[in-house]
C-alpha cells in the first residue's frame, strides 16, 4: 500500500530493492572468481603458502562478503543515497543510443586489435568512445585518441612488460 491507501504498483518492491541486483551480480562474480582460482593449475614447484591462488581467493571471498552484506542491508531497509551533485532523473528512460554506440566501439576494438594492432584499434576505441559520449570535435578528437593509444601502447609494452599487438605499425614504432 502506498501513502494514499491504494495498492502499490506492480513491480514497486523490485524498484525499491533494486540494489539487490548489484548484490546478485557481486555474488555471481565472487563465485566465478573463486571457481577460477580453485581450478587454476599451479606449478608443483611453488614454495611457500602464498602462491598465484592467494589473491584471487581473497578477492573472491571479499566479493561474496560484500554481496551478502549489501543484500542484508537492502533487505533491512537500507538505500543508496544519491550524491548531492547528481542530477539524474530516474523517471526518464536510459540513453540506449549512447550505450549501443559504446558497445559497438568496444566490440569493434575486440575484433580489430589483432589485425590492426593496439595503436590503431586503441585510437579508434578512444575516438569512438569520445564521439559516443557527445564530443564532436572532428579535427581534435582523432589526434588526441591517436596520442592516447600510442602512449598506452608504450606504457604497457615497454614500461610494464605487457605485450600488446603492434599490427602493421610494429616496424614503425
Amino acid at each position: 500500500m502506498d501513502t494514499a491507501g491504494e495498492p502499490a504498483p506492480r513491480g514497486s518492491w523490485l524498484r525499491e530493492h533494486s540494489e539487490l541486483g548489484v548484490g546478485a551480480l557481486l555474488f555471481a562474480l565472487g563465485v566465478l572468481v573463486l571457481t577460477d582460482a580453485l581450478t587454476m593449475n599451479v606449478d608443483i614447484t611453488q614454495r611457500g603458502p602464498v602462491g598465484p591462488k592467494t589473491v584471487p581467493m581473497v578477492v573472491g571471498a571479499g566479493l561474496l562478503a560484500v554481496a551478502v552484506l549489501l543484500s542484508v542491508d537492502v533487505l533491512r531497509g537500507g538505500r543508496g543515497e544519491a550524491e548531492g551533485g547528481e542530477d539524474v532523473d530516474l523517471s526518464e528512460p536510459g540513453d540506449w543510443r549512447t550505450v549501443l554506440l559504446l558497445a559497438g566501439v568496444f566490440l569493434g576494438n575486440a575484433v580489430l586489435i589483432d589485425p590492426l594492432g593496439f595503436p590503431i584499434s586503441g585510437a579508434l576505441l578512444f575516438w569512438g568512445s569520445a564521439y559516443a559520449l557527445g564530443s564532436r570535435h572532428l579535427e581534435r578528437d582523432p589526434l588526441i585518441a591517436a596520442g592516447l593509444a600510442l602512449l598506452t601502447y608504450f606504457i604497457f609494452n615497454n614500461l610494464l612488460g605487457v605485450p600488446l599487438p603492434g599490427g602493421p605499425l610494429m616496424e614503425v614504432i
